[in-house]
């Protein structure tokens, strides 16, 4: 079932970020996620505090007890929303070292590298790479906000079609360095994405569920890029081989 098999790519990134050779790749992503997320994360949840205690002082005492409720419904609400920009937003950052790291995970992978460019080589590439996370960013946001506003209007759907949306944007956000590399446009990209959607919405899915780990969180981005780079050796990359 591509869904299982999707959910177990990424699991696989765990065992790759520990293998000889990537382990020093894996480092600056890890650096940017842990600062970047768990810093967010710190201040966000300081916000919510006050913003509650604000809110619970103008309650009258007999409503006191809503402050209990709110607080698991926004803490789901930042796992599973705040968690998705957030991740759109660190990649961005951390695009140059995400794709280096998806490019020796390849080599680790095939034996074969993508191409014989030094390191000159990939400072010229940067503003390419932004550039294409620019792209992703400006696919996300108007989706994110309309599916946002659905979740208000149809509570039930919306959810059902967020989180779905979620796991989409997992995948296109990782599986997406790997194309890049070989220069694949955008377009041809989420359609090859779309000709096997099992495994995307399945490693998107295992990707939602740990980002709302805590502290597991923290690992997740290196961990996806790995897992994303294997699925495409074993199901995208023989088709540009060909």
């Amino acid at each position: 079932m591509q869904i299982v098999q999707g959910m177990e790519y990424f699991f696989s990134g765990f065992k790759l970020i520990t293998q000889k050779g990537l382990k020093r790749f894996v480092f600056i992503p890890l650096l940017i996620n842990i600062l970047l997320f768990g810093s967010s994360l710190f201040f966000l949840f300081g916000w919510l505090s006050d913003s509650f205690s604000y809110i619970n002082d103008m309650l009258p005492q007999w409503l006191s007890w809503l402050e209990w409720l709110m607080w698991p419904i926004a803490i789901l609400m930042v796992l599973f929303s705040y968690s998705m920009l957030f991740t759109v937003i660190t990649n961005f950052i951390a695009a140059p070292f995400n794709a280096l790291l998806s490019e020796k995970v390849e080599l680790y992978l095939t034996g074969q590298k993508i191409n014989d460019d030094g390191f000159a080589e990939l400072v010229k590439d940067i503003p390419r790479m932004l550039a294409r996370e620019w792209t992703k960013l400006c696919y996300y946001l108007p989706r994110a906000i309309g599916f946002f506003i659905l979740l208000w209007i149809l509570p039930v759907i919306g959810q059902i079609l967020w989180v779905l949306f979620t796991c989409w944007m997992f995948a296109v956000q990782y599986e997406d360095y790997a194309f890049d590399n070989h220069k694949i446009g955008f377009k041809q990209m989420k359609d090859d994405l779309k000709s096997k959607q099992g495994l995307s919405y399945g490693f998107g899915f295992a990707v939602m569920l740990l980002t709302a780990i805590p502290f597991i969180n923290l690992i997740v981005m290196p961990v996806a890029v790995c897992g994303a780079t294997r699925l495409w050796v074993d199901n995208y990359r023989p088709k540009y081989r060909s």
